[in-house]
């Protein structure tokens, strides 16, 4: 198979999360009457963050681990890496949902999210050198 499938299927994942992010900030806007920015409410300001958050890290990481995909590593790497973005991704927003937004899993989340992108931004620069020795 020549196109990318295996990242595309988490991308829609992860589109999923979005749109129940995107769902929950509405539905808090709605409820506590509030049209732009969280109205000084905390429950809507983090649940602003998280979405935010979300949309900050998620396409990056995607393009990257496309560009994995598309270089034909191995099936099992990917796997490896959208797996830890969405444990990364569900633990954040775990941690932020809390009122205590000072717990471990927030370090769980935002760690496995900066781990993913650094190991893809490394798998490649490497590739691209490897490639570029043997051309």
């Amino acid at each position: 198979m020549n196109a990318p499938f295996l990242v595309p299927f988490y991308a829609a994942i992860f589109a999923l999360l979005y749109i129940g992010l995107a769902v929950r900030v509405i539905s808090l806007r709605n409820s506590k009457r509030v049209s732009l920015g969280s109205g000084g409410d905390p429950v809507l300001e983090r649940a602003i963050r998280i979405h935010a958050n979300f949309i900050e890290y998620v396409p990056l990481a995607l393009i990257l681990l496309t560009a994995i995909e598309m270089q034909r590593r191995s099936h099992y790497v990917l796997h490896v890496l959208c797996l830890l973005l969405l444990v990364g991704r569900i633990c954040h927003f775990m941690a932020l949902s809390r009122e205590n937004t000072v717990n471990p899993l927030r370090g769980v989340g935002v760690g496995l999210t900066l781990l993913v992108l650094a190991a893809a931004a490394i798998i490649l620069i490497i590739d691209f050198f490897r490639i570029l020795a043997t051309t």
